[in-house]
């Protein structure tokens, strides 16, 4: 038994089902998940001192790779100074002026600890805002574990939510409906159907928990259009696409203004920071300036600052963007090829350099596509591609994430690995 067995087996005893976030433990993929010992740039070293490249980066929070020295040393620097004040910060400030200077929606900001926090808090603002009880969101999109936004669709067009999750009752997700990704009309009709009575539509403008599936043309600007229409808030999730397609993330991309973003992962370069943003008339509904109240003992946290700040620093200093497109499309097409050559039927997907694979024929462009794909095939290429040193997402229902540190070295040996895996 190696030591991640060991680990795996002991935390089973302890923690369920032996990890603190689901996907973690490889139910996807089978077989016993690799307990992480170290990172170094674009490489995750186990608890067996296996050595992998990885495409995880903490589930694309390390845009500069693990331990990045920069950001290393300002958290290092920062916790010698005091690890929680629960007082206010200048590093706090520095922070919120990057972001507000860096994302095109945002005048204000309020730090929060995790990605879940943020879209709570925007929902919740945004009710109170408009002083609505309904929220649009899309089936497929991962806003967080909230109870309001824990929900699927159903069979219909437009479909009030029901629970995703046993604990999450009928009542919190009553007001939660759910549409198909990519589709207008069923956004038009969900507000025909609820006349009024939408707050928000709450979109990731990139999806990102399905697999990578891009917005069809015309898609983010139409429901721009309707909520200006029926005079609801666009709340863009860029908890993932924020800071890791581009500086503005994914409304800078596609010229789309939404009224509150969420933002978190590189914002925090690996440290539990995160923020909600958006127009000065919005953001003072919150506490203590609005009747919104929102509160966080560890918001703000001066070791997350310091790290995020760093971050962020390097993305101002080192503009990464150009390069990341261009070794995400050097890769895919590695990819794409060793799956022909191998006559394995797949679709990548990529915007910028945020992709994934889907072992389909056809298209993938929503929740029902992504499900159809042959996800036992890809647990047969995630347990190959392991074999050979590459570590991938355990689900092939999630996006691959590329780091600076990912060279040339890197991705050769990926292609290569993948044409091998693909013989399997």
């Amino acid at each position: 038994m190696d030591r991640s067995e060991e680990l795996f087996e002991k935390a089973a005893r302890l923690i369920p089902g032996g990890v603190n976030s689901p996907v973690r433990a490889y139910r996807a993929v089978g077989g016993v998940p690799r307990f992480a010992a170290r990172g170094e740039g674009a490489y995750l070293l186990d608890a067996d001192g296996r050595r992998y490249v990885d495409y995880v980066q903490s589930w694309g929070a390390l845009l500069f790779g693990h331990a990045r020295e920069e950001i290393v040393r300002a958290a290092q620097e920062a916790a010698g100074l005091g690890t929680s004040f629960g007082a206010p910060t200048e590093a706090e400030v520095r922070l919120a002026e990057r972001i507000v200077l860096s994302v095109p929606s945002v005048e204000m900001v309020r730090l929060v600890s995790s990605g879940t926090e943020a879209c709570m808090t925007a929902l919740r603002l945004a009710r109170g805002f408009t002083a609505r009880p309904r929220v649009i969101k899309f089936e497929g999109c991962y806003h967080g574990h909230s109870d309001a936004l824990l929900v699927k669709a159903g069979s219909g067009v437009a479909t009030l939510g029901i629970p995703d999750s046993l604990g999450v009752t009928a009542g919190a997700a009553a007001d939660t409906i759910v549409c198909p990704y990519n589709d207008l009309d069923a956004v038009g009709e969900a507000f025909r159907l609820a006349p009024e009575q939408v707050a928000c539509v709450i979109v990731e403008p990139v999806a990102a928990n399905m697999g990578v599936v891009p917005p069809a043309p015309g898609f983010l600007g139409g429901l721009r259009s309707l909520c200006d229409e029926n005079r609801a808030l666009l709340v863009f999730d860029e908890v993932i696409t924020g800071f890791r397609i581009g500086a503005g993330g994914a409304q800078a991309l596609f010229g789309i203004r939404p009224d509150l973003t969420c933002l978190g992962k590189v914002m925090g370069g690996g440290f539990p920071c995160a923020a909600v943003g958006g127009s000065r008339e919005v953001m003072e509904r919150l506490a203590p300036v609005g009747p919104v109240y929102q509160a966080g003992t560890l918001s703000g946290n001066p070791v997350a600052v310091a790290a995020g700040l760093a971050a962020l620093g390097l993305v101002a200093d080192l503009d990464p963007y150009a390069l990341q497109r261009e070794r995400a499309e050097w890769l895919t097409e590695g990819l794409a090829k060793a799956f022909t050559s191998g006559g394995v039927p797949a679709t990548i997907n990529r915007v910028e350099s945020l992709f994934s694979v889907f072992f389909a024929e056809g298209p993938v462009r929503n929740f029902e596509e992504a499900k159809a794909a042959d996800h036992q095939r890809y647990a047969r290429f995630f347990n190959g591609m392991l074999a050979e040193g590459v570590y991938l997402p355990p689900s092939g229902y999630e996006g691959w994430f590329l780091s600076t540190a990912h060279g040339e070295e890197e991705i050769t040996r990926t292609i290569e690995a993948a044409e091998a895996a693909a013989r399997l």
